[in-house]
């Protein structure tokens, strides 16, 4: 097994046990598209009480990745998708908070 699969394995059992319906194949291509980032500890989770880091995420994943448009509604299905994830839990995994994002505004495309 690949490191990648094992990441992919990783992220696809931790959505399981949160009980977030995500398709494995949507987690395996969100998380091929984050490259190296899923290698490194502190990139591959996302600091959900980090206002920048919130930011960014709405800003180079939304806005640039899924050619969405910039507005209150993506700070709005940002904060939706922490509380499914759950507030308190220390793995948010940016994999998994960008697939659900990806479902949320059904942009699957942008990874077919």
């Amino acid at each position: 097994m690949s490191k990648l699969e094992e990441k992919i394995a990783g992220y696809v059992a931790e959505a399981k046990k949160l009980n977030l319906s995500l398709d494995e194949k949507l987690v395996a291509a969100v998380a091929k598209g984050l490259g190296p980032s899923i290698y490194n500890a502190d990139a591959e989770t996302i600091a959900s009480s980090d206002k920048a880091e919130l930011d960014r995420v709405k800003s180079n994943f939304l806005v640039k990745k899924l050619g969405l448009t910039d507005g209150p509604e993506l700070d709005t299905a940002i904060e939706e998708v922490i509380e499914q994830i759950g507030k308190s839990n220390r793995n948010k995994y940016r994999a998994i908070v960008y697939a659900l994002l990806v479902k949320k505004f059904k942009k699957e495309s942008a990874y077919a």
